[in-house]
């Protein structure tokens, strides 16, 4: 058995519609649509190749501070940017969680020593701790070769049974 590919990760949430605009808006995800009974029982964002499920709960059980995930951005300085206009802190230390390590002297971000790989930290409303990270060389597999990643504007999502796509005008 070998895993192929992260298929969500699920994050801990308090107020549903606030997260979901804040990761709509900050990072770019769209909704999925489930249907009625999942949509009630979780919310579900797609970032890219991946989804994002989240958890209603009264209050978001402390873990370690390191505890994070991570997302690639397609524009570093582009993205920077966008944090900065909405003003969202963004530091190389996720807020204490990490020492000052990396290239660079800006405490924002900074660069990774073995790839050169631009990354930062920032926190959801709910205090989740996120990782952005950008890789100026790129993506290759295994021998090397550059490989493209599959991006489509609006994200991509699971097939869902016939009768479910049909009942939410996807078929």
């Amino acid at each position: 058995m070998k895993a192929i590919l992260l298929h969500h990760i699920n994050v801990q949430i308090t107020n549903r519609d606030r997260t979901r605009e804040w990761y709509c808006r900050v990072l770019g995800a769209t909704v999925l649509d489930r249907g009625p009974a999942l949509n009630k029982r979780q919310l579900q964002l797609n970032i890219g190749q991946a989804e994002l499920h989240f958890s209603d709960v009264k209050r978001v059980t402390a873990t370690h501070p390191r505890v994070h995930f991570a997302l690639e951005v397609e524009d570093w300085d582009e993205m920077l940017t966008s944090l900065d206009a909405q003003g969202i802190e963004c530091t190389r230390d996720g807020g204490g969680a990490f020492s000052h390590t990396g290239m660079g002297d800006d405490p924002r971000f900074a660069r990774r020593e073995d790839s050169g790989e631009y990354y930062t930290y920032v926190h959801d409303p709910d205090g989740n701790l996120i990782e952005l990270v950008h890789h100026p060389m790129g993506l290759v597999d295994m021998r090397g070769n550059p490989v493209a990643l599959t991006k489509d504007p609006e994200g991509l999502r699971w097939r869902q049974l016939p009768e479910v796509e049909k009942a939410l005008g996807k078929a």
